[in-house]
């Protein structure tokens, strides 16, 4: 058998059947063989950073439960993926990228040649700090072998991606029969969870039996996790309030024990929990300083901290916590099920002033701009309340605005570029969890990170999917010049000077897409309405000239509950 057919049979054995690539001369061989299958679904982007985080969408969605293969030619195709691919390893995805490479007696090998053949590139090398698993395959018996052990690295313990890098005369190698069913048997080999020890589970149920004030805090590491939602059903039974990270509000409905996103940019009431509570059991999250803000001697000043983490790198870092348990969040949830009984010593009236301060802190906090981020995210959630939505963000202050203010209903996610942060994100990812999803996909995203893969909204034409774009245009770069503001007095180079944006409802109908511009607060409901009442592609351009910061944010320096401007 053809080594391309044989590597597509694996694929398909193995439930990924989905690919996204820009075609090249090198991955002629496996495009060929995937297409021979009538298998695999193919979708051709054009530029491959957006197969790469298409395809990081489709394992998103999936829990990574599902992986989906971004696939691109030597050279600057495998170069393009970089990006893609280090938003999955910050962000522990799974996901396989296979690059194509010049035929095998075209390497340079141990020449001191910077290139042999043409766009010949050891994409190995690069990739491998971003990479739970890199490797060139450097012959046909090699290949299953070297796909095995990817698809199985990328799967077990912390998730993440994974590059194989095959030579175009490999791929068109022979391997035999016997040894393609012998490989198509042979099930993925995944390493036994790590079991904590017993007596750390014992301390922390003493720990939680002196708590009066007890906090959890859900992070990235713990967003896909079975039990996770029976878990916090049980926090919301006994009382417990609970927080959770940029990442690990992805899949969290919005319940009366639910006090939003901590952080720099995090919620009032979320950060003034963290600087008060007297037990704070962090989950999956790894504590990094837009969480915890510079001043690690403050953070949770008056709570023992506990951290659950599947890493043992991630424990004891910038947090010195009191108790470390390395364990998989979801064999935690199993381990570790909360009850009333736990928390004897809980104050009664925690949760109350919890909810008194997110009642104090809910006012607009942006009454003096024309059009409010606030209330653009209050017409959403009433206008998809109950619906199966995906919203996917782009990165910068509209990010912001939207963790600050989506509050999710019980079927519905949200997703963002979390350790990378990359723009452009945001269009492409949603193509993959549209794809992933078969439902509504609302994209939030600014002027800034909608330009860097504008190029997809021909990519979303053609395909006709149920995803709606939003705009929300103040035609700068914002969270930058927040910064400039600060420390340079408001010198704005590169942000707003020397920085323009076009008319991107234009745009959008010029690829054939549906849309509509807003430039005033009274036409925002009726546009929005458009969202709940219609399928296929959409892009909404709201225009908001005056919008330029996010409000709360943390000043470097700060203490966490002491966030610009004061309340």
């Amino acid at each position: 058998m053809k080594a391309s057919d044989a590597l597509t049979q694996f694929l398909l054995n193995h439930r990924i059947q989905t690919c996204f690539e820009l075609a090249g001369g090198m991955i002629t061989h496996i495009l060929d063989s995937f297409a021979a299958t009538g298998q695999f679904n193919i979708i051709s982007m054009h530029h491959e950073q957006s197969a790469a985080f298409a395809a990081e969408g489709v394992a998103r969605y999936a829990k990574g439960k599902t992986l989906a293969v971004a696939l691109a030619t030597s050279g600057p195709g495998a170069t393009n993926l970089i990006t893609g691919i280090g938003s999955c390893w910050f962000d522990s995805i799974p996901c396989l990228f296979i690059t194509g490479q010049v035929n095998s007696h075209e390497l340079k090998g141990g020449l001191a040649v910077r290139q042999q053949g043409f766009q010949e590139l050891d994409i190995v090398q690069v990739a491998q700090p971003l990479t739970k698993y890199a490797h060139r395959v450097d012959s046909a018996d090699a290949l299953l072998p070297a796909v095995h052990k990817a698809l199985s690295i990328a799967l077990d313990g912390r998730q993440g991606p994974v590059l194989l890098d095959i030579p175009n005369d490999v791929q068109c190698a022979e391997i035999a029969d016997a040894v393609v069913g012998e490989w198509l048997r042979t099930p993925l080999q995944t390493i036994p969870a790590h079991k904590a020890d017993s007596a750390a589970f014992d301390v922390l149920a003493a720990l939680c039996g002196n708590a009066q004030k007890p906090l959890l805090c859900i992070g990235g590491g713990a967003r896909w996790a079975d039990g996770l939602n029976d878990w916090l059903l049980d926090a919301e039974a006994a009382g417990i309030p609970y927080v959770a990270t940029l990442m690990g509000q992805e899949r969290l409905p919005a319940g009366q024990a639910y006090f939003n996103m901590i952080g720099s940019y995090g919620n009032r009431t979320a950060n003034w929990a963290i600087q008060n509570c007297d037990l704070l059991l962090v989950v999956g999250a790894r504590l990094d300083v837009r969480q915890t803000g510079a001043d690690t001697g403050d953070f949770a000043r008056n709570a023992v901290i506990v951290q659950i983490d599947i890493d043992p790198a991630q424990l004891n870092n910038r947090i010195k916590a009191a108790l470390n348990i390395c364990i998989a969040a979801a064999d935690f949830f199993k381990a570790f099920q909360l009850r009333t009984e736990m928390f004897p010593k809980l104050d009664s009236g925690w949760l109350s002033l919890l909810s008194a301060q997110r009642q104090r802190f809910q006012a607009d906090e942006y009454p003096d701009w024309r059009i409010s981020p606030c209330e653009i995210f209050r017409l959403l959630n009433q206008k998809l309340a109950g619906q199966p939505v995906a919203y996917v963000c782009d990165v910068g202050n509209h990010q912001m605005w939207a963790a600050q203010n989506i509050r999710l209903s019980a079927g519905q996610s949200v997703h963002h570029s979390g350790g990378m942060g990359a723009m452009g994100f945001a269009l492409p990812a949603a193509l993959g969890i549209a794809l992933e999803s078969r439902q509504k996909v609302v994209v939030i995203t600014g002027d800034g990170s909608m330009q860097i893969n504008i190029q997809e909204l021909d990519t979303l034409d053609r395909l006709q999917l149920d995803i709606a774009i939003i705009v929300l245009n103040n035609a700068m770069l914002g969270m930058v010049k927040n910064f400039q503001d600060m420390y340079f007095d408001g010198r704005d180079q590169s942000t707003k000077k020397g920085y323009s944006s076009p008319a991107f409802a234009r745009i959008a109908a010029a690829y054939g897409i549906d849309s509509h511009r807003i430039e005033r607060s009274e036409d925002i409901d009726d546009c929005l309405n458009l969202l709940a009442g219609r399928k296929g592609p959409l892009l909404i351009e709201i225009v908001m000239d005056d919008a330029k910061e996010c409000r709360p944010r943390l000043v470097y320096g700060a203490k966490l509950d002491r966030q610009y401007p004061e309340p």
